[in-house]
């Protein structure tokens, strides 16, 4: 009897071990999806729209908040009216409507910035990038929108000192200046750029490098 007892109290023990094991490895995954959703920034709070008569934009009726991994916050305010313009429509055919799955946040608040145009193109399309990874939108689809937008997106002036030089028409200009984007989205760049994305995982500044040497 003594050791049928001695066996149900070890039965115990080892089954409280197991329990607060499991507890604690649940715990450890939720720190660690924490710690990697950190590594893109954050969000503070859930956009809420309205479609309006138009059928094509939407307005904002709550802010949209956020904090990209240099701790630079951006702003979609309530009352901002988007269409997904800033993204070249070439994409949705391959990625889905701008508000649609998971970078609909990064979408709307890069919307936002092409239309104040308060800060540099390059900030706002790395600003897209970061927030659509901080939404989890994988690294290769991340970086063929990066790509995209930096080849053919609609920049503007911004008067910067740390602008770099960039191959145009034969001649190099600052990036800092307007550069007309007058060439329409090619598709067969965009795919053979998304296999290289694949294959290679280059950095952003790399996508840039391929961008700005490719022929115009």
């Amino acid at each position: 009897m003594r050791n049928w007892k001695g066996i149900q109290l070890f039965v115990l023990v080892s089954t409280g071990a197991v329990l607060t094991a499991c507890a604690s490895n649940k715990k450890i995954g939720w720190l660690a999806g924490t710690e990697q959703h950190s590594k893109w920034g954050y969000y503070s709070g859930e956009p809420v729209t309205r479609w309006n008569p138009d059928g094509r934009t939407m307005t904002l009726e709550s802010e949209l908040r956020y904090t990209d991994p240099e701790g630079v916050v951006w702003i979609a305010p309530a009352g901002s009216v988007v269409d997904g313009a800033s993204i070249p429509r070439y994409l949705w055919s391959i990625m889905g409507g701008p508000f649609e799955g998971k970078y609909r946040n990064a979408s709307v608040l890069h919307d936002v910035a092409y239309g104040q145009r308060n800060r540099p193109w390059q900030d706002c399309d790395r600003m897209f990038y970061n927030a659509m990874r901080c939404g989890g939108v994988s690294a290769v689809e991340a970086k063929t929108m990066y790509y995209t937008l930096y080849k053919f997106g609609h920049h503007w002036k911004f008067p910067i000192k740390r602008a770099k030089p960039v191959k145009y028409e034969g001649g190099l200009v600052a990036r800092a200046q307007e550069i007309p984007r007058a060439i329409p989205v090619n598709p067969a760049e965009i795919n053979q750029a998304r296999e290289w994305i694949r294959s290679a995982d280059p950095t952003l500044d790399q996508i840039e490098q391929r961008a700005d040497t490719e022929a115009w």
